[in-house]
């Protein structure tokens, strides 16, 4: 399933974005605030931002000219009830791929996002891959050769962090919230289960490449050699 980021104070709306989202199969984690979503960002790699500029803490370009200025190319659909061709230019100006005033249909709306999440995102690459291993999101396989491996939802989240940073150590909250979201309900072992599962995948296609637990740290990818 794909994940966004949906920016939005007004809570029934974002409930109703939610839930229109959810339809389509897009998950979304909601912030109501510019640093709240400035801090998501930094934690899960989106496929795409859909940004209210009515904000309690400012207007919502404030955050798309500091991820542009970041580097970060994630495909932004920007929400507003400024409909002149001035607010559509600034917008477009600051960075925005798109953009839809308010009131709007549900269904364009998600029509919006849909067309956003075709795109590539800038800074990542679409088949990441580090050593002996390459992520094919879109059929949610991880390969090694000829062999593959299926991964789960979650897996195929936390795969793909640990490739876009390679023998990086990675947090475990950072790992968590790419595989299940800031909003949804984690149980403590969860992500246990998902790096054990993954581990096991690993050996099954005949990587090098292991998880490795850095103590008091984080996680790992690293050659089998230099894992022992």
């Amino acid at each position: 399933m794909s994940r966004i980021l949906l920016v939005e104070d007004h809570d029934r709306l974002a409930r109703l974005m939610c839930k229109g989202l959810e339809a389509a199969g897009i998950a979304a984690d909601v912030a109501g605030r510019i640093d709240t979503a400035w801090a998501a960002v930094q934690q899960v790699s989106y496929q795409a931002l859909v940004l209210d500029r009515g904000l309690p803490d400012g207007d919502g370009l404030i955050l798309l000219q500091k991820l542009r200025k970041a580097g970060l190319g994630v495909p932004c659909l920007v929400l507003t009830a400024r409909d002149a061709l001035h607010d559509r230019v600034q917008g477009l100006e600051a960075g925005a791929d798109d953009y839809l005033p308010k009131p709007f249909a549900m269904d364009e709306m998600v029509a919006r996002v849909r067309a956003l999440l075709r795109r590539p995102v800038e800074f990542h690459p679409l088949d990441p891959s580090h050593g002996d291993l390459t992520l094919r999101p879109e059929a949610g396989v991880l390969c090694r050769g000829d062999e593959s491996v299926t991964l789960a939802p979650a897996e195929l989240h936390i795969m793909q962090l640990l490739l876009h940073k390679p023998r990086e150590v990675v947090r475990r909250s950072a790992l968590e919230a790419a595989a299940w979201g800031l909003s949804e309900a984690v149980t403590p072992n969860a992500l246990d289960v998902a790096l054990h599962r993954l581990r096991r995948k690993l050996l099954a296609i005949g990587s090098r490449q292991r998880i490795v637990n850095v103590r008091g740290l984080g996680y790992a990818l690293r050659e089998a050699d230099a894992a022992e």
